[in-house]
């Protein structure tokens, strides 16, 4: 029994072009460096002293340039081709990385994370066109499980040694490990993965017949993007107001808000692609997978109303972590699946950008509760926007099961 389940969950891993696993590669030594993001709140806050409402606008900045990143990646991607987006994206932010260290005022990081944003996120757009490329169809949504994996596999390396590099040699390493992380991975992308102007796995002949409606007019998708912001929203806490807590209420230290986040990353290894297997095996509506998800999260932030007893932030985790599961990778894949053919560059853009925004409100609006009203409200409000969520999920699905049956 054990050893069927250990064959299945191998089984997964098969069957990807080297093209996919190189992606995997340099995603997981890309996000193993990325250290600035999970302790930005805190080094803004408790290192350059900034309040929780000036700590709020430069995430704002950061999910603007985010935004417009993800618009121009997507753009870009379909212009002038996914590869070149890649590689100036990774190299440029790299470089940026170096330079962002040195700048302390709140204006001019205001500035630098909006700039650096709008250069890192056009990685993600470029990325997701790159899957379609090199996945066949069939192969699609464990392709950006793999990615995802890579990812989360990364995250559970990073924020651990973050802590251990903040509390050695101070923030300021974070900065050099990232930028020489960037420039690491895409060298490695530029050297092993050639350049494909065409996919043979994506019907490129009639692209034009597929776009009888606009993508503004899709009114399911819009509702879907609507669940997708709301969970970025909760999600994107881990790295805005959740580390700013840790120490507050419990007085943890950099590395144990960093070994919580490991968890996170660890758990998502281990149960990520089991769980997206699952899913395509019995052929689960994905939809409906997402909307759970949402619920997941809402119950994960509402956890924290507990705030006596400092076991409540792992069980906090758990949740999390399979609302993570269970909501972005079926994301993904469904709003790659509303796509015409020839025009994901499009959808997927939009997608990212929904992401983008959660960011620009994930940060403001949990640093203006906590200022006002405290943690607590905070928790409150995020519990009650991931039900919201969650019912939008479950309307969305109805609204497609009705679009099936009128074709």
């Amino acid at each position: 029994m054990l050893k069927t389940a250990f064959q299945r969950y191998i089984n997964n891993f098969k069957g990807f072009s080297r093209e996919i696993w190189i992606l995997a590669i340099i995603t997981f030594i890309n996000r193993a460096g990325t250290m600035v993001l999970p302790f930005l709140s805190k080094y803004l806050k408790e290192d350059l002293h900034f309040s929780y409402s000036e700590v709020g606008w430069i995430m704002v900045c950061f999910g603007i340039g985010s935004l417009l990143g993800a618009w121009l990646g997507g753009k870009l991607s379909d212009k002038i081709g996914f590869y070149k987006i890649m590689i100036f994206s990774l190299f440029t932010s790299g470089l940026l990385f170096f330079v962002i260290q040195y700048i302390t005022s709140f204006v001019g990081l205001c500035i630098s994370m909006f700039v650096i944003m709008v250069v890192a996120d056009m990685f993600r757009p470029a990325m997701f066109v790159s899957l379609g490329a090199y996945a066949k169809p069939e192969n699609r949504t464990r392709a950006l499980t793999l990615v995802r994996l890579a990812i989360n596999l990364g995250f559970a390396a990073g924020p651990a040694l973050g802590g251990l590099i903040i509390m050695s040699v101070g923030y300021r390493g974070l900065f050099w490990v990232d930028g020489v992380t960037c420039i690491i991975a895409i060298l490695i992308f530029r050297l092993k993965v050639k350049e494909k102007k065409k996919s043979s796995y994506l019907d490129k002949v009639h692209p034009g017949e597929v776009l009888t409606n606009s993508v503004f007019k899709d009114k399911p998708f819009w509702i879907f993007l609507t669940t997708c912001l709301i969970t970025g929203i909760l999600f994107f806490q881990l790295f805005t107001t959740i580390p700013l807590y840790h120490r507050e209420q419990f007085d943890l230290s950099e590395f144990q808000t960093g070994l919580l986040l490991t968890l996170n990353g660890i758990l998502v290894f281990f149960c990520e692609m089991a769980i997206v297997g699952y899913v395509e095996r019995k052929k689960l509506n994905k939809i409906k997978i997402v909307s759970i998800g949402s619920l997941l999260m809402a119950i994960s932030l509402l956890l924290l109303l507990v705030n006596n007893w400092v076991g409540i932030l792992i069980i906090m985790m758990f949740f999390m972590s399979f609302a993570e599961m269970f909501a972005f990778p079926f994301s993904n894949s469904v709003a790659l699946s509303r796509a015409p053919k020839g025009h994901e560059g499009r959808y997927m853009a939009i997608y990212t950008m929904s992401f983008s925004l959660a960011h620009i409100f994930s940060a403001k609006i949990g640093m203006e509760i906590i200022q006002y009203y405290g943690y607590q409200v905070n928790w409150l409000f995020m519990g009650t926007l991931g039900v919201i969520g969650t019912v939008l999920g479950f309307w969305v699905y109805r609204l497609v099961q009705v679009e099936s049956k009128a074709i």
